[in-house]
Protein backbone atom coordinates (compact mmCIF):
# COMPACT_ATOMS: atom_id res chain seq x y z
CA UNK A 1 0.00 0.00 0.00
CA UNK A 2 1.71 3.40 -1.05
CA UNK A 3 1.16 6.55 1.69
CA UNK A 4 0.16 8.51 -1.11
CA UNK A 5 -3.07 6.74 -1.35
CA UNK A 6 -6.04 8.41 0.51
CA UNK A 7 -6.32 5.51 3.31
CA UNK A 8 -3.17 5.49 3.82
CA UNK A 9 -3.11 9.48 4.41
CA UNK A 10 -6.24 9.10 6.76
CA UNK A 11 -3.77 6.79 9.04
CA UNK A 12 -0.93 8.78 8.84
CA UNK A 13 -3.20 12.24 10.16
CA UNK A 14 -4.54 10.32 12.69
CA UNK A 15 -1.20 9.41 14.41
CA UNK A 16 0.03 12.56 14.61
CA UNK A 17 -3.55 14.73 15.80
CA UNK A 18 -5.49 11.79 17.59
CA UNK A 19 -2.61 9.72 18.42
CA UNK A 20 -3.09 6.51 17.00
CA UNK A 21 -0.77 4.03 19.24
CA UNK A 22 -0.30 2.15 15.39
CA UNK A 23 -0.75 2.99 12.05
CA UNK A 24 -1.59 -0.29 9.89
CA UNK A 25 -0.39 0.69 6.98
CA UNK A 26 3.34 0.46 7.99
CA UNK A 27 3.42 -3.37 8.38
CA UNK A 28 2.18 -3.57 4.61
CA UNK A 29 4.74 -4.01 2.38
CA UNK A 30 4.71 -2.19 -1.23
CA UNK A 31 3.30 -4.28 -3.67
CA UNK A 32 4.81 -4.75 -7.27
CA UNK A 33 8.70 -5.30 -7.98
CA UNK A 34 10.71 -2.94 -6.51
CA UNK A 35 13.81 -2.67 -8.24
CA UNK A 36 16.04 -1.80 -4.72
CA UNK A 37 14.78 -5.16 -3.52
CA UNK A 38 15.94 -7.26 -5.99
CA UNK A 39 19.39 -9.26 -4.42
CA UNK A 40 22.12 -8.50 -6.42
CA UNK A 41 23.26 -11.35 -9.15
CA UNK A 42 26.45 -13.05 -8.02
CA UNK A 43 29.00 -14.26 -10.61
CA UNK A 44 32.51 -14.70 -11.24
CA UNK A 45 34.52 -13.42 -13.88
CA UNK A 46 36.77 -15.80 -16.19
CA UNK A 47 39.44 -14.78 -14.20
CA UNK A 48 38.00 -15.57 -11.46
CA UNK A 49 36.91 -18.66 -12.88
CA UNK A 50 40.49 -19.73 -13.97
CA UNK A 51 41.47 -19.15 -10.41
CA UNK A 52 39.50 -21.87 -8.98
CA UNK A 53 39.45 -24.38 -11.60
CA UNK A 54 43.29 -24.20 -10.99
CA UNK A 55 42.71 -25.42 -7.36
CA UNK A 56 41.43 -28.96 -9.17
CA UNK A 57 43.56 -31.72 -10.42
CA UNK A 58 42.97 -31.29 -14.41
CA UNK A 59 40.62 -33.94 -15.60
CA UNK A 60 39.08 -35.08 -12.02
CA UNK A 61 35.66 -35.36 -11.20
CA UNK A 62 34.83 -31.83 -10.34
CA UNK A 63 37.13 -30.61 -12.49
CA UNK A 64 34.87 -31.59 -15.21
CA UNK A 65 31.82 -30.96 -13.43
CA UNK A 66 32.53 -27.13 -12.44
CA UNK A 67 34.41 -26.39 -16.39
CA UNK A 68 30.76 -27.93 -17.65
CA UNK A 69 28.84 -25.79 -15.38
CA UNK A 70 30.50 -22.85 -16.38
CA UNK A 71 31.22 -22.81 -19.89
CA UNK A 72 27.45 -24.76 -20.89
CA UNK A 73 25.43 -22.77 -18.57
CA UNK A 74 23.43 -25.72 -16.99
CA UNK A 75 21.88 -26.08 -13.94
CA UNK A 76 23.49 -28.39 -11.20
CA UNK A 77 20.48 -30.42 -11.09
CA UNK A 78 20.99 -31.15 -15.53
CA UNK A 79 24.64 -31.42 -15.00
CA UNK A 80 23.89 -34.17 -12.38
CA UNK A 81 20.96 -35.81 -14.14
CA UNK A 82 23.33 -36.14 -17.18
CA UNK A 83 24.27 -39.41 -18.30
CA UNK A 84 26.88 -41.10 -21.54
CA UNK A 85 24.19 -41.29 -23.83
CA UNK A 86 23.26 -37.34 -23.02
CA UNK A 87 26.41 -36.48 -24.50
CA UNK A 88 28.01 -36.14 -27.94
CA UNK A 89 31.54 -35.24 -27.71
CA UNK A 90 31.43 -35.77 -31.63
CA UNK A 91 29.24 -32.81 -32.38
CA UNK A 92 30.06 -31.20 -29.26
CA UNK A 93 26.20 -31.34 -28.18
CA UNK A 94 24.33 -32.33 -24.89
CA UNK A 95 20.71 -33.38 -24.66
CA UNK A 96 19.36 -31.66 -21.16
CA UNK A 97 16.10 -33.78 -21.22
CA UNK A 98 15.65 -34.24 -17.34
CA UNK A 99 16.81 -32.85 -14.05
CA UNK A 100 18.34 -34.55 -10.79
CA UNK A 101 17.50 -33.83 -6.75
CA UNK A 102 17.25 -35.29 -3.53
CA UNK A 103 14.06 -35.71 -1.62
CA UNK A 104 13.66 -37.52 1.81
CA UNK A 105 17.85 -38.74 0.98
CA UNK A 106 16.14 -40.91 -2.23
CA UNK A 107 18.11 -39.86 -5.84
CA UNK A 108 15.29 -38.50 -8.15
CA UNK A 109 15.25 -37.93 -11.83
CA UNK A 110 12.50 -36.05 -13.23
CA UNK A 111 11.44 -34.33 -16.55
CA UNK A 112 11.86 -30.68 -16.50
CA UNK A 113 8.99 -28.52 -15.10
CA UNK A 114 8.34 -26.95 -18.75
CA UNK A 115 8.74 -28.43 -22.21
CA UNK A 116 11.34 -25.24 -23.36
CA UNK A 117 13.72 -26.84 -20.19
CA UNK A 118 14.16 -29.63 -22.58
CA UNK A 119 16.98 -28.00 -24.57
CA UNK A 120 20.35 -28.82 -26.22
CA UNK A 121 23.55 -26.94 -25.76
CA UNK A 122 26.74 -26.92 -28.24
CA UNK A 123 30.27 -27.18 -25.99
CA UNK A 124 33.38 -25.72 -27.20
CA UNK A 125 35.50 -28.46 -27.95
CA UNK A 126 37.86 -28.40 -25.03
CA UNK A 127 34.95 -29.13 -22.77
CA UNK A 128 33.82 -31.89 -25.10
CA UNK A 129 37.21 -33.60 -24.87
CA UNK A 130 37.34 -33.34 -21.09
CA UNK A 131 33.71 -35.11 -20.70
CA UNK A 132 34.72 -37.78 -23.39
CA UNK A 133 38.11 -38.59 -21.41
CA UNK A 134 36.12 -38.42 -18.37
CA UNK A 135 33.19 -40.64 -19.53
CA UNK A 136 35.92 -43.12 -20.73
CA UNK A 137 37.71 -43.37 -17.57
CA UNK A 138 35.01 -44.65 -16.03
CA UNK A 139 35.18 -48.46 -16.90
CA UNK A 140 32.12 -49.89 -18.60
CA UNK A 141 29.95 -47.33 -16.79
CA UNK A 142 26.05 -48.21 -18.67
CA UNK A 143 25.47 -45.21 -20.53
CA UNK A 144 22.14 -44.67 -18.49
CA UNK A 145 23.74 -44.34 -15.41
CA UNK A 146 24.58 -40.78 -14.30
CA UNK A 147 28.19 -39.27 -14.86
CA UNK A 148 28.13 -37.11 -11.93
CA UNK A 149 27.15 -39.05 -8.78
CA UNK A 150 27.86 -36.48 -6.07
CA UNK A 151 24.96 -35.04 -3.91
CA UNK A 152 24.26 -31.48 -3.85
CA UNK A 153 25.43 -30.42 -0.12
CA UNK A 154 29.00 -32.07 -1.49
CA UNK A 155 29.11 -30.31 -4.41
CA UNK A 156 28.41 -27.23 -2.75
CA UNK A 157 31.08 -27.87 0.23
CA UNK A 158 33.67 -28.62 -2.45
CA UNK A 159 33.21 -25.21 -4.23
CA UNK A 160 33.45 -23.24 -0.61
CA UNK A 161 36.52 -24.81 0.09
CA UNK A 162 38.22 -24.71 -3.25
CA UNK A 163 37.18 -20.95 -3.25
CA UNK A 164 38.90 -20.23 -0.52
CA UNK A 165 41.85 -21.69 -1.71
CA UNK A 166 41.79 -19.68 -4.59
CA UNK A 167 41.02 -16.68 -2.85
CA UNK A 168 38.33 -15.52 -4.85
CA UNK A 169 34.84 -14.78 -3.30
CA UNK A 170 32.33 -17.23 -2.44
CA UNK A 171 28.77 -17.82 -4.86
CA UNK A 172 26.63 -21.05 -5.10
CA UNK A 173 26.83 -23.62 -7.09
CA UNK A 174 23.80 -21.88 -9.25
CA UNK A 175 25.60 -18.88 -9.17
CA UNK A 176 28.16 -20.58 -12.18
CA UNK A 177 25.09 -20.59 -14.51
CA UNK A 178 25.07 -16.88 -13.88
CA UNK A 179 28.84 -16.39 -14.05
CA UNK A 180 28.47 -18.08 -17.70
CA UNK A 181 26.07 -15.99 -19.08
CA UNK A 182 27.99 -13.03 -17.68
CA UNK A 183 30.59 -14.16 -19.31
CA UNK A 184 28.95 -14.61 -22.95
CA UNK A 185 27.71 -11.20 -22.35
CA UNK A 186 31.10 -9.91 -22.13
CA UNK A 187 32.29 -10.94 -25.09
CA UNK A 188 28.96 -9.40 -27.25
CA UNK A 189 26.49 -12.37 -27.31
CA UNK A 190 23.08 -11.13 -27.75
CA UNK A 191 20.16 -12.21 -25.45
CA UNK A 192 18.05 -13.95 -27.92
CA UNK A 193 21.45 -16.44 -28.43
CA UNK A 194 21.74 -16.38 -24.51
CA UNK A 195 18.53 -17.50 -24.41
CA UNK A 196 18.50 -20.05 -26.29
CA UNK A 197 21.48 -21.43 -25.03
CA UNK A 198 20.11 -21.11 -21.01
CA UNK A 199 17.35 -22.75 -22.15
CA UNK A 200 14.28 -20.31 -21.41
CA UNK A 201 11.38 -19.97 -21.52
CA UNK A 202 10.95 -16.38 -22.57
CA UNK A 203 13.26 -13.48 -23.40
CA UNK A 204 11.90 -11.39 -20.58
CA UNK A 205 13.43 -13.99 -18.63
CA UNK A 206 16.90 -13.63 -19.75
CA UNK A 207 16.36 -9.70 -19.96
CA UNK A 208 14.87 -9.51 -16.21
CA UNK A 209 17.61 -11.65 -15.15
CA UNK A 210 20.67 -10.18 -16.76
CA UNK A 211 19.52 -7.25 -19.10
CA UNK A 212 21.13 -4.94 -16.65
CA UNK A 213 24.77 -6.48 -17.39
CA UNK A 214 24.58 -5.19 -21.27
CA UNK A 215 26.55 -1.88 -21.39
CA UNK A 216 24.70 1.46 -22.19
CA UNK A 217 23.71 2.10 -25.90
CA UNK A 218 22.56 5.38 -25.62
CA UNK A 219 26.39 6.98 -26.16
CA UNK A 220 26.69 4.84 -29.13
CA UNK A 221 22.85 5.69 -30.82
CA UNK A 222 24.34 9.51 -29.87
CA UNK A 223 27.54 8.89 -31.61
CA UNK A 224 25.01 7.50 -34.64
CA UNK A 225 23.25 10.39 -35.25
CA UNK A 226 26.09 12.52 -35.01
CA UNK A 227 27.99 10.83 -37.72
CA UNK A 228 24.29 10.70 -39.58
CA UNK A 229 24.03 14.77 -39.06
CA UNK A 230 27.84 15.18 -40.78
CA UNK A 231 26.93 12.98 -43.38
CA UNK A 232 23.75 15.47 -43.76
CA UNK A 233 25.52 18.22 -43.48
CA UNK A 234 28.17 18.01 -45.67
CA UNK A 235 25.68 16.88 -48.61
CA UNK A 236 23.84 19.76 -48.36
CA UNK A 237 26.82 22.16 -48.34
CA UNK A 238 27.99 20.28 -51.95
CA UNK A 239 24.44 20.28 -53.33
CA UNK A 240 24.66 24.04 -52.36
CA UNK A 241 28.06 24.43 -53.69
CA UNK A 242 26.75 23.18 -57.30
CA UNK A 243 23.78 25.65 -57.46
CA UNK A 244 26.24 28.26 -56.90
Amino acid sequence: MDASKPNAALFIHATKIYNLKDNPCTKVKRMGRVDADKKQLQFWTLDEFNCFIETFDLGSKYYVLFDLLFYSGCRIGEARALTASDIDTVNRRISITKTYFRHKGKDEITEPKTRESVWTVIIPEFLAEDLKTYVVSMYKLPADERIFSVVPEAVQHVMKRHADKAGVKYIRVHDLRHSSCAYLIHLGVQPMIIKERLGHKDIRITLNTYGHLYPSEQEKVADMLDKMAGIKENASAGNKGISE
